[in-house]
């Protein structure tokens, strides 16, 4: 027995599979899915300000080129903003549909710039001033008001925003940069072979396996918090659309890696990359749900942006202000939506970053209100203080 042949043998052992329970749909047969950009996304290379002349002059090597200048030039979506090229086969006939739209300045109050107390004050959907109950998430909230309604979190764990006195279940998507055996499995088979003779060649195709797992690894940052990397969310993406045509009505996925401090790229590069297989696995979703995709909101968003300017590893650094992506077969799309600004030194929050003029709690309370046909006082329930704020997106 070499290490090839036990390599081989690991791969064979059976996957974790995902029970489910069908439930009655909402009577509305409305689905939606919050997708999670764990990291920080810099969204002035997805949503990229061509009309804004400071943002070429922050950003001297990483800038988006202005549409018509060559093939790595930003798509034109109207005067002011443009698309990433790599996603031009992916999103961009999603918008041209009219079933995507952007929300930019989008993001929360939240000032920190810390990934994790930021990614939690989202979840959790509660002011950010006064205490804050970690046991109660704004899915959570939300999936204990609508009727009927099956959710689901596409997770190791269960993530914050769906905990709560509702129960909801999570299974994760086998993807690539997730392991088969965990360390504890590993290591129950090695101590079945260590009294043999195949004690050694078992320990070494571990070791192998692992080295190539790490490869894999090393791609996702801590600040993804165990979220799946973008490598992995084309073929999860078409797995979640099946799931979620047949049995599930509102879903959480996460996706990490998107902490782009060092060697961001531009057109070309590290986040064009992520940016092309998370507009792969988005597009991917939407053919997945079938006929179940006109009646399908999604909402894309991440923990805050990144700042204007890039910094000396031809990165970018936490931020504040983001941009939203709502997509479906209803969404109001073909548009940037929401309160805008002219993007210029003068305009930027604390002389760094995108300032945030549409607050997420407002903004999804608006998409909540038209999907689920929610009152003014159903979303006080999934976002206490807060008024629903309708972009008409669906």
């Amino acid at each position: 027995m070499d290490r090839r042949t036990v390599l081989k043998g690991l791969a064979a052992l059976p996957l974790t599979t995902l029970r489910m329970q069908a439930f009655a749909a909402p009577a509305s047969g409305a689905k939606f899915l919050l997708v999670f950009l764990r990291g920080g996304l810099d969204t002035n290379s997805l949503l990229v300000p061509t009309g804004s002349d400071f943002y070429y002059q922050a950003r001297p090597s990483i800038a988006i080129a202005r549409p018509g200048s060559g093939d790595d030039a930003a798509i034109a979506l109207d005067s002011d903003w443009g698309l990433h090229p790599v996603l031009r086969d992916t999103l961009l006939p999603l918008y041209q549909n009219k079933q995507l739209a952007f929300v930019a300045f989008a993001g929360t109050e939240d000032t920190s710039r810390s990934h994790f107390e930021t990614q939690d004050s989202i979840e959790l959907g509660q002011p950010l001033n006064g205490p804050h109950d970690f046991a109660s998430g704004f899915l959570n909230r939300l999936a204990a008001l609508v009727s009927g309604v099956n959710p689901i979190a596409f997770t190791d764990q269960l993530p914050l925003s769906m905990r709560g006195d509702f129960h909801i279940g999570n299974a994760a998507l086998q993807s690539v940069a997730k392991p088969a055996i965990d360390a504890r499995q590993r290591d129950l088979i090695a101590g079945m072979y260590a009294p043999t003779r195949f004690s050694v060649p078992v320990g070494e195709g571990f070791a192998v396996r692992e080295e190539i797992m790490k490869d894999l690894a090393d791609e996702m940052d801590t600040s993804g918090r165990g979220a799946m990397n973008a490598k992995g969310f084309e073929r999860d993406a078409q797995r979640m659309g099946k799931l979620m045509s047949d049995s599930f009505d509102l879903g959480f996925i996460d996706v990490g890696g998107w902490d782009t401090h060092v060697g961001q790229g531009a057109a070309k590069g590290y986040l064009a990359n992520r940016l092309d297989e998370l507009g792969r696995g988005l597009s991917a979703f939407s053919t997945a749900m079938g006929p179940h995709w006109n009646n399908t909101t999604v909402v894309v968003m991440s923990e805050f942006g990144r700042t204007m300017r890039e910094n000396g590893n031809h990165g970018t650094d936490h931020g504040h202000g983001t941009a939203y992506m709502v997509m479906g077969g209803a969404v109001r799309g073909g548009r940037v939506a929401g309160s805008q600004e002219r993007i210029d030194q003068a305009g930027l929050f604390q002389n760094r970053d995108l300032p945030v003029l549409n607050e997420y709690r407002a903004v999804l309370g608006g998409v909540f209100t038209r999907v689920f046909a929610l009152g003014p006082s159903d979303i006080d329930r999934v976002f206490p203080t807060v008024k629903a704020r309708d972009l008409q997106l669906v």
